[in-house]
């Protein structure tokens, strides 16, 4: 295709933009699978060393196949650089862990440990419609699973954002695509938080980064104000991919009975004023609507 070049490594091919060098790969051991239809800006490998042991490694500094609308690969080095922070900062069970981080002559790379399970955006494989109605999709295998079951997903993605909040962190760029699920061990991991940020604070860029599917009505406000209060919306969103009809807010596309329905209706409410105040405030409203299931 025009403008694109095929690289391989390791016996697994991609491709990008621009030729671009790679040795510094070598040194983490094998390359077993290349994720390049990201829209972050960013590559990343799966890395296989010697023991056996895997790596999840990211990279910023190539000229992705998506960089004419995600940014220039210096944005994406300036993002990559700044997330080490943040995952250090927000250390927690749900979320992957960092283990290195450094500058190669190009770029910047992340090294995480592996997590087992499937994406729940997989679209690269299964791009809309078929995310909803392929059984092989992991979205839709996902949506088969026990309400209970799913209930028990969201609520590990909600401990951990109240755990956000109290670091006094904000989510940006929350979306399925963070979303790697175990289905053996029905274990939820988020994979990227690069883009959260410390505090509250103004948008400037109008549209923000994410999916509509989850942003709230001040994420594509010029001038709005972006904290808790947004992240209360991110949650409900979130909610509404996992039990209920995504940006469909009916009930008759819920599934995890009328009392949780009341609080992430409330969740999502365009206005802010009607929301919960904080993450935690929401999560004390779930526990209580839960127990009457």
């Amino acid at each position: 295709m025009t403008g694109q070049v095929e690289l391989e490594i390791d016996g697994i091919s991609f491709v990008l933009k621009e030729s671009h060098s790679f040795d510094w790969l070598r040194p983490l051991g094998t390359v077993f699978r290349v994720f390049d239809q990201q829209d972050s800006g960013n590559l990343s490998f799966g890395i296989v060393q010697k023991d056996g042991k895997r790596l999840f490694v990211k990279y910023a500094g190539a000229l992705t196949i998506h960089a004419n609308h995600t940014g220039s690969p210096p944005e994406a080095i300036r993002n990559l650089k700044s997330s080490v922070s943040v995952y250090e900062d927000l250390k927690h069970d749900t979320l992957i862990r960092l283990t290195d981080h450094f500058a190669t002559e190009q770029g910047y790379v992340c090294v995480f440990d592996w997590v087992e399970g499937e994406n729940l955006h997989n679209h690269w494989k299964f791009p809309p419609p078929a995310k909803y109605e392929d059984p092989r999709s992991p979205y839709y295998q996902f949506r088969q699973l026990p309400v209970k079951t799913r209930i028990g997903a969201m609520e590990q993605i909600l401990d951990f954002h109240i755990e956000v909040e109290r670091r006094g962190y904000v989510a940006v760029d929350l979306y399925d695509g963070s979303l790697i699920y175990d289905f053996d061990k029905y274990v939820m991991k988020i994979c990227d938080i690069d883009l959260y940020r410390k505090g509250s604070f103004t948008n400037t860029m109008g549209r923000m980064w994410g999916s509509s599917r989850f942003m709230s009505p001040e994420e594509f406000e010029l001038g709005a104000l972006i904290d808790a209060v947004t992240n209360v919306f991110n949650m409900g969103a979130m909610a509404f991919a996992l039990l209920g009809g995504e940006k469909d807010h009916s009930y008759d596309r819920w599934d995890a009975g009328e009392a949780l329905y009341q609080v992430v209706i409330r969740a999502v409410s365009a206005d802010r004023s009607q929301r919960y105040a904080s993450i935690a405030e929401l999560g004390e409203a779930w526990k209580e609507a839960a127990m009457q299931r």
